[in-house]
């Protein structure tokens, strides 16, 4: 998203090497660590329990993720205010936590296709903004652990995703709803693109399904920094052009037609190989 959140994170990288587990048993693991590192490990797990197929902290029955219950929510913002302060020396839990995934669920493919999401994405178009621009995929994501740590990340709070630009917010609940791995959640358009770029998932190939991102001002002569806006590719037209569902244009999920030369790069969730 752009608007009130739109400072990048800086310094975080250097505690994330000590919440990898590097295939030892959870509890023993955890036993190892540092007091200060066992309250960092937990709050980053209160995030990670919200991305797909998470198996050493809070195992799910299968490879789908969904939105958590409010007790949860509220559980894992506790979490998250117990390690206030200490947060700007981890690196995003999001770069990570789709590469926490372990056992049966990160050997297992992905049972998602590309046209899951697209019909889910289809099946939203014509759903308005709310007063002052509130709507179901903001709401959503504020009450998911995940939006703790991005709020604090970015240098807003997690109230502040209500009635903010929710075009990312809208691509995040498509994956939630529908399991899809590694196509990840934020709500800041340059960190999910980053995020893409960092997993080796990232392209200038228009596919069905992929997260497109857009530079309004240079287009593809832009960088990941100056992206504006992202949707999801239903196809590519073949003719210099893409048909889209995005959120939060015109105040609303609608379906588009965009010129090529508007985006800066496609990221790749796993699907289901055809």
């Amino acid at each position: 998203m752009t608007g009130r959140f739109d400072r990048l994170f800086e310094n975080i990288a250097p505690r994330l090497s000590a919440l990898r587990l590097n295939g030892a048993a959870p509890r023993a693991a955890l036993a190892r660590m540092s007091p200060e590192d066992r309250a960092v490990g937990v709050a980053v797990a209160g995030v990670m329990a919200g991305a797909v197929g998470l198996a050493i902290f809070n195992p799910l029955s299968g490879d789908t993720a969904s939105a958590e219950t409010p007790a949860q929510a509220a559980a894992a913002v506790s979490r998250e205010g117990a390690v206030a302060g200490r947060s700007e020396h981890v690196k995003s839990e999001h770069l990570k936590s789709e590469r926490s995934e372990s056992g049966r669920s990160a050997r297992k493919a992905s049972t998602v296709d590309a046209s899951t999401v697209i019909k889910l994405a289809k099946s939203q178009v014509g759903v308005e903004e709310g007063r002052n621009g509130s709507t179901k995929y903001a709401d959503w994501y504020a009450s998911t652990s995940h939006a703790a740590v991005t709020a604090r990340r970015d240098g807003g709070s997690v109230g502040d995703y209500k009635g903010a630009e929710w075009c990312d917010m809208f691509v995040s609940w498509l994956s939630a709803q529908t399991g899809v791995r590694n196509m990840g959640w934020d709500a800041y358009t340059v960190q999910h693109a980053t995020w893409f770029k960092d997993e080796g998932k990232w392209g200038t190939k228009a596919r069905p399904g992929a997260v497109v991102f857009f530079d309004w001002q240079n287009g593809s002569r832009g960088g990941i920094d100056g992206i504006d806006h992202v949707g999801l590719v239903v196809k590519d037209n073949g003719n210099g052009t893409i048909s889209t569902v995005e959120g939060n244009t015109g105040n609303a999920v609608q379906e588009k037609v965009r010129d090529k030369s508007e985006v800066v790069g496609y990221g790749y969730p796993d699907y289901a190989k055809s």
